[in-house]
């Protein structure tokens, strides 16, 4: 039985596995969060790729590493969709650096993006109140 996958060919992995009878691995998953962060990071400011990684371990979730080539992937196809723009600088310090910034369609979209969070808020936190009330009732 496979236990990584999920039930369908080409779904996404699982975010919960048996560790042993009795024993779950779960993971709450934020797909792609790391994509509003980003925006919400360049909103606040132009920067270079360090600095923006360097910020993003505030804003994802515990214990996971900011992998900068996929920081610069992401980050190149943003600039590709209008979102994102670059340019070379000397200003910061040390090697001159690609710095980026926030396009206006990426505020647009990292406005559409804190709507769509705001509701998975709403949505989790019913779901943690009624868990809650759940576990203070069952005795």
């Amino acid at each position: 039985m496979r236990r990584s996958a999920g039930c369908c060919p080409g779904a996404p992995p699982r975010c919960r596995s048996m560790i042993r009878p009795g024993v779950w691995r779960v993971r709450a998953r934020v797909e792609r969060f790391i994509e509003p962060a980003i925006l919400l990071l360049l909103a606040e400011g132009s920067t270079h790729g360090y600095e923006l990684a360097a910020a993003l371990t505030d804003l994802i979730p515990e214990g996971e590493v900011v992998d900068m080539g996929n920081l610069y992937r992401l980050l190149r196809g943003l600039e590709a969709e209008g979102l994102v723009d670059s340019v070379w600088s000397e200003e910061v310090p040390g090697p001159t650096k690609r710095v980026y910034e926030l396009t206006e369609e990426g505020r647009h979209l990292l406005d559409d993006w804190s709507r769509s969070l705001e509701s998975a808020y709403r949505t989790i936190g019913r779901f943690l109140e009624r868990y809650e009330h759940y576990v203070r009732t069952k005795d």
